[in-house]
């Protein structure tokens, strides 16, 4: 549950410190907006994950499920400003499969957490592996980070890719069909 007052009272303080006036008239309904805007950052804490995956149905085959272009936005624990972009998922049903879009909300609530990417991809592949039981997962997670985009480095064109495998994809072999089906 977000403190949607603590989040303001800790604005107010902020402004204070950076030597901004909280109640001069372009600030005062800053520290309103910037908790709203915490309220849906960060409305994943708590959220069991592999309730997005609760409705299921058997599987008819067992060839690989791929959705790509999985848009989402995170915002980065070291930081505190978002990251951005796009999951790619790829699972080799057992005996169940879940409804395509199903996989875009597991991504939107593991994203909607203070989270490093690397984290994040690795997270989504562990619910898709214990959530729906299967034979094997690929995530690609592709993201422009803000912190790295703005400040420090100020690389405004960098990527950064993280992988996850799990199951039969953690082999090379297997991984590849998958990894040229999503680069595609």
């Amino acid at each position: 549950m977000i403190d949607t007052q603590r989040l303001q009272n800790a604005v107010v303080e902020i402004l204070s410190a950076i030597g901004e006036d909280p109640e001069r008239d372009e600030l005062k309904a800053t520290p309103l907006k910037v908790a709203e805007a915490y309220a849906e950052f960060f409305k994943g804490v708590g959220v069991d994950e592999k309730s997005a995956l609760s409705d299921t149905f058997a599987a008819e085959h067992n060839d690989v499920v791929i959705l790509k272009d999985i848009d989402f936005v995170s915002i980065c624990e070291h930081h505190l400003l978002p990251f951005t972009g796009v999951a790619h998922i790829a699972y080799l049903p057992d005996d169940r499969v879940v409804g395509l879009g199903r996989l875009p909300r597991l991504v939107e609530i593991i994203a909607a957490r203070p989270q490093l990417q690397e984290n994040l991809t690795a997270q989504i592949a562990d619910a898709l592996e214990s959530g729906l039981g299967t034979q094997g997962v690929v995530v690609v997670v592709q993201a422009r980070h803000h912190c790295v985009v703005s400040r420090g480095a100020r690389q405004p064109e960098a990527n950064t890719i993280t992988v996850a495998t799990r199951g039969c994809y953690a082999e090379p072999v297997a991984r590849a069909e998958v990894m040229a089906l999503i680069s595609k």
